[in-house]
């Protein structure tokens, strides 16, 4: 809650600027705080070190000797160029990956060692916040505030999470209908393939690394082909605290190469992976067609934020804002339906707008900033035409709606008003800075409209009724309920989806399930005292 709480607050500052006319084939009135995004962008202070693929504890070139650029979001210019790794790279960090698991030390520690070093993995992560960060954001465009403040906090506290779990997973003895000695035993799964996305690449670094690594497993991670500087900057603080060679390994690259390799590799155990939802369903098939391996999936989703006629309107907005625009708007889990009771929709249309803007845009660097650019042209080409698709549909533009600048890819904070479930900025996934806003009579119409969707990852739910909470808590088919808040992410709380949003849960211990296999043993008991 603390680190929601501190989120929120962040994310609410803005300044206010002088008004003027943009839209999409309308006037719509306008007062972004741009001044930042049209400024020259600010230099990060760090050099970037590692661009090579990690295998077996050293950085190296890909086996092609290809590169790649990764860009920098404010501008397109090219941060660096990036080993580029396919199948025969995949290969290569497999084969590490299984003898460190066969015959390397890292299952064959006790767990209490396993333990400290995560614990020291964690130690560095906050020595290294300023580096971990700067690259965070000049890879991804997010707030480096938010990265900084908030998102790092979260991934050295998730570590430790897992770090204090490492030596207390344990099997059972099980009570018998015959005189034998019954036990489970959990035990490594083996080598783990794990491939990030691009919209919170170390928080999903961390995600995936910190319970495989814990549950004494080996891993081949492929981070995403926009952001991979600062997983691989991870990595190295990983073995600096002492991660023995081979543990985890580190290929950047494409999907159809890398990521399909590592998909249909027949000595990977298992799979996670997070991204789309179309693209889950392909990942899915690989890996069934391969060795079956196991694959959790955390994909898509098109979240309701409900707001109830009881609700304290300010606050609901401000709430509202936050599930919707927090990274841009590109969250899986985003409240990106906003369904508003018609006794106070008015209200809220209004004071939403009117938040939306005040929200500042411009360079992620600079203190106080809000929203950044979006990762890529494709993304951001991707979110104007559902913006061009809302405007057609007949929804009304009631803000934004335009790029801001000629240089980037910053996106005006949009809110579209008299939204249809049939139109598709309310069907699919957006993924960027555009709020739809939509009426409801009743609770049971309201359930019934927030159900109707193939997604079912989270939900917001703004009353001060206990008696609607909890109603819409057991209703809504989602794999994540919450009540006067949002995006809180404690390590504790499992985090996954219903319907196609995924298989499977990440944090909490739920998630080391996904990380060991259950044995049992089966022992005669000679003459036993007792049964």
């Amino acid at each position: 809650m603390a680190a929601a709480s501190r989120i929120s607050s962040l994310l609410s500052r803005s300044l206010l600027s002088k008004g003027r006319i943009c839209g999409l084939g309308r006037s719509v009135v306008c007062s972004y705080t741009t001044a930042a995004a049209l400024e020259k962008p600010i230099t990060p202070s760090i050099n970037v070190n590692y661009t090579k693929l990690l295998i077996n504890g050293n950085f190296v070139d890909s086996a092609s000797g290809k590169t790649f650029p990764t860009y920098d979001p404010r501008t397109g210019d090219v941060i660096a160029h990036v080993a580029e790794g396919d199948a025969e790279d995949i290969n290569r960090a497999v084969s590490a990956a299984r003898k460190a698991f066969d015959e390397g030390p890292w299952p064959k520690m006790t767990a209490y060692e396993r333990s400290r070093v995560l614990f020291r993995f964690a130690d560095l992560i906050d020595q290294h916040t300023e580096e971990l960060a700067t690259l965070e954001t000049w890879d991804n465009g997010k707030p480096y505030e938010q990265a900084a403040k908030i998102e790092l906090p979260m991934i050295s506290r998730l570590i430790r999470y897992y770090a204090g779990w490492a030596d207390k997973i344990h099997g059972l003895t099980v009570p018998a209908d015959s005189p034998h000695l019954l036990q489970t035993i959990h035990e490594p799964i083996g080598v783990a393939g794990q491939i990030i996305p691009w919209n919170f690449p170390l928080l999903m670094f961390a995600w995936k690394v910190g319970p495989a690594l814990a549950c004494g497993n080996t891993v081949v991670i492929k981070t995403a082909e926009q952001t991979p500087l600062s997983a691989l900057y991870a990595a190295k603080l990983l073995h600096e605290a002492g991660l023995p060679p081979g543990v985890l390994n580190v290929v950047s690259g494409f999907g159809p190469t890398a990521g399909a390799a590592l998909a249909t590799h027949m000595q990977v155990d298992k799979l996670a992976f997070t991204r789309s939802t179309e693209t889950g369903k392909i990942v899915l098939e690989l890996a069934a067609k391969s060795n079956l391996k196991p694959i959790t999936l955390e994909l898509g989703g098109k979240s309701p934020f409900i707001v109830c006629k009881d609700a304290d309107v300010d606050k609901a907005v401000e709430l509202a804002h936050f599930a919707l625009f927090f990274n841009q708007g590109q969250c899986c889990c985003a409240g990106s339906r906003t369904y508003v009771h018609e006794s106070v929709y008015d209200e809220f249309l209004e004071k939403a707008k009117a938040r939306a803007l005040k929200r500042s845009v411009g360079d992620p660097f600079v203190a106080g900033i809000e929203q950044g650019p979006q990762i890529d042209s494709e993304q951001f080409e991707k979110i104007m035409r559902y913006i061009r698709s809302g405007v057609e549909s007949g929804a009304t533009l009631e803000t934004g709606g335009e790029r801001i600048g000629d240089k980037g890819f910053y996106i005006q904070p949009t809110v579209f008003s008299n939204v249809k479930e049939d139109m598709l900025i309310a069907k699919d996934e957006i993924f960027g800075p555009v709020q739809s806003i939509l009426k409801f009579k009743d609770i049971n119409e309201v359930i019934r409209r927030a159900n109707t969707t193939s997604y079912g990852l989270a939900a917001g739910v703004f009353t001060q009724d206990i008696d609607t909470a909890n109603t819409l808590t057991r209703a809504l088919k989602v794999g994540t309920v919450w009540i006067n808040c949002y995006d809180v992410f404690d390590a504790a709380i499992p985090f996954g989806g219903y319907k196609m949003s995924g298989q499977g849960r990440e944090k909490g211990i739920h998630c080391l399930s996904n990380y060991l296999q259950v044995k049992a043993v089966v022992t005669p008991l000679k003459d036993p005292a007792w049964i």
